[in-house]
């Protein structure tokens, strides 16, 4: 499974505790994420994590073209939906293009939770 995470600043560390509840699972998937939230995943968890531009920099478009061509399987996205966003256009476009090629996205800690439990089943 290539599984895409990103997470806002203020869910970092949700995104840190959701990986280590389901650290198991995700070392057998191929996981890409933004520059800053891939970096606490590989120095806190161990996790192999292929690390793109941060989510300002473009990291969420990069994320979005690959899913665009099939090289995504799912996406979480944990929004920080209290705090604005510079790059707000890009977050959209991404979760857009989820819609569009019908990628499972979770937005939150819960629907992430939800979805990896099922992978975590089916495997």
């Amino acid at each position: 499974m290539k599984l895409a995470l990103i997470a806002h600043d203020g869910k970092k560390n949700e995104m840190v505790a959701l990986a280590a509840e389901f650290k198991a699972f995700l070392q057998g998937c191929q996981l890409m994420a933004t520059g800053t939230t891939g970096g606490r995943l590989v120095a806190e968890l161990g996790l192999s994590v292929e690390r793109l531009l941060s989510g300002p920099n473009g990291g969420d478009l990069q994320i979005g073209a690959r899913l665009a061509v099939g090289e995504v399987d799912a996406v979480i996205f944990l929004r920080d939906p209290m705090t604005p966003q510079p790059h707000e256009p890009d977050i959209n476009a991404l979760v857009r293009a989820c819609d569009v090629h019908n990628v499972p996205c979770a937005t939150n800690t819960a629907g992430a939770r939800l979805m990896l439990e099922r992978w975590a089943q089916l495997r």
